[in-house]
């Protein structure tokens, strides 16, 4: 039976988290796409997140929305010591070492009733960006309108947008022209506050694709990604879709380029010296393999351009 349009928040939802969501896929989101937290640029990624969660004076490490705890493994292998803990949809792989902890989550910005009152690294590494969100759109009479969607991806326009989500766009999205589109970030900014407030003494994270309101897309960036491809969006449940986080209005401390983060932390990517080739072929080809992916991470125009979200809370001592 088809399905009459609606708005792509609710779409979308469905499509990434439902019965048949993409999520729930048995070859999770590394069957579809690469991330920094996959293959030898994880390994890298793994050593940033340790190195964190000693300046934050914390021993626990949790990776929300981790996929098939592809990043907790390399954390695992690299620093035993850090307890560990993934959250996502489905169940906890049967693959991951015994000493890594799983809870599940019911997708989306809902997170598990026991992640609260914590002490920990909070990492949400690509989270914000598919936790779905209005998308609206000025018609030619200068409306800004929600955009509907019906199951073969087809918009129209709705009605006006109003309230909450109104004034996020007149506050964060303002001046949008007619034909120009507005990804309203309040679904997004209230999971990162969420988040923030389950973990009261520690370093809570976000890691995505952003801008600001000096770098707004005129069109919007919602797609979506199949079989390691770029593609059309449709809430098919069949392909990723995404969008583009507005972190300028998520509330963090900070927010930094990876880039400029990884580079404070003195990875750049420098190529290891040739004489070593000689004396250490081994380590030479492994120096040779982390700097090619740390120059992988922090390329300006790739992965280097993601905006790193953190907001600190400081313990007190009795």
């Amino acid at each position: 039976m088809k399905v009459d349009p609606r708005p792509w928040r609710d779409a979308w939802w469905d499509a990434l988290y439902g019965p048949a969501g993409f999520y729930r896929g048995v070859e999770g989101p590394a069957g579809h796409f690469t991330t920094s937290a996959h293959g030898p640029l994880g390994a890298v990624l793994a050593a940033v997140v340790a190195h964190l969660a000693d300046q934050a004076g914390v021993c626990r490490v949790v990776d929300l929305a981790c996929g098939r705890g592809e990043l907790l493994a390399h954390l695992h292998d690299q620093r035993p010591d850090l307890e560990l803990l993934g959250v996502d949809i489905v169940e906890r792989p049967s693959s991951l070492a015994p000493g890594i902890d799983w809870l599940r989550s019911a997708g989306g910005p809902a997170l598990p009733d026991e992640l609260r009152d914590l002490d920990a690294l909070v990492l949400a590494h690509e989270w914000l960006d598919v936790v779905p969100c209005t998308i609206a759109q000025v018609d030619d009479e200068g409306v800004l309108r929600t955009v509907l969607v019906d199951e073969d991806g087809t918009e129209t326009l709705g009605e006006e947008l109003t309230g909450e989500d109104r004034s996020w766009a007149d506050t964060w999205w303002p001046d949008a022209r007619p034909g120009e589109r507005v990804e309203v970030g309040l679904s997004r900014d209230r999971a990162f506050a969420d988040l923030v407030s389950r973990n009261p003494a520690g370093l809570t994270v976000a890691v995505d694709y952003g801008h600001t309101k000096a770098t707004r897309p005129a069109q919007g960036t919602l797609t979506a990604y199949r079989e390691g491809s770029l593609t059309e969006a449709v809430p098919d449940g069949r392909r990723d879709l995404t969008a583009h986080v507005a972190t300028d209005s998520l509330g963090a401390d900070e927010v930094v380029r990876q880039r400029a983060l990884l580079h404070r932390l003195g990875l750049d990517g420098a190529t290891p010296s040739h004489a070593t080739a000689s004396t250490d072929p081994l380590g030479y080809v492994r120096a040779l393999g982390r700097a090619s992916s740390i120059t992988a991470l922090t390329d300006p125009h790739g992965l280097g351009g993601f905006h790193w979200a953190m907001t600190r809370h400081t313990r007190v001592h009795a």
